[in-house]
């Protein structure tokens, strides 16, 4: 009988462990569920954020292009300018030629008129 009660102490002891191991290795399984689970949520989150990213690269880029259209746009239309600026340029460079020609006139125009006066100064005694 005392080894029946022995068989039974050492049954009872085995379930107990058998037991304690099971209880053990749930909660690790759950542990490990959980982490996985956290890990799997949080690459969730960077795929959505990834997402939203490219989307507003994306933006980026169609305002990049169209930008570049838009450049490509005034560069032709100054292209269609530069010949307005050469001859405002021309202009420009005949005006500065009349001025120091009509500079030159005036001198002269006074030297003459200084010269008539004298002349007439000259005279005006004499008469």
């Amino acid at each position: 009988m005392e080894n029946v009660k022995k068989d039974e102490a050492q049954d009872q002891k085995h379930d107990e462990l058998a037991e304690s191991l099971n209880d053990l290795f749930s909660s690790v399984a759950s542990m490990i569920k959980s982490e996985l689970q956290g890990t799997n949520n949080h690459l969730e989150l960077v795929e959505k954020m990834n997402a939203k990213v490219a989307d507003e690269y994306k933006g980026f880029g169609d305002l990049a292009s169209g930008l570049r259209v838009f450049v490509e746009q005034l560069k032709c239309k100054s292209g269609s300018f530069n010949e307005y600026v050469e001859q405002i340029d021309a202009i420009e460079k005949q005006v500065t030629e009349f001025e120091a020609v009509i500079s030159m006139l005036d001198k002269y125009v006074a030297l003459l008129e200084s010269k008539v006066q004298s002349h007439y100064q000259t005279k005006s005694p004499s008469s």
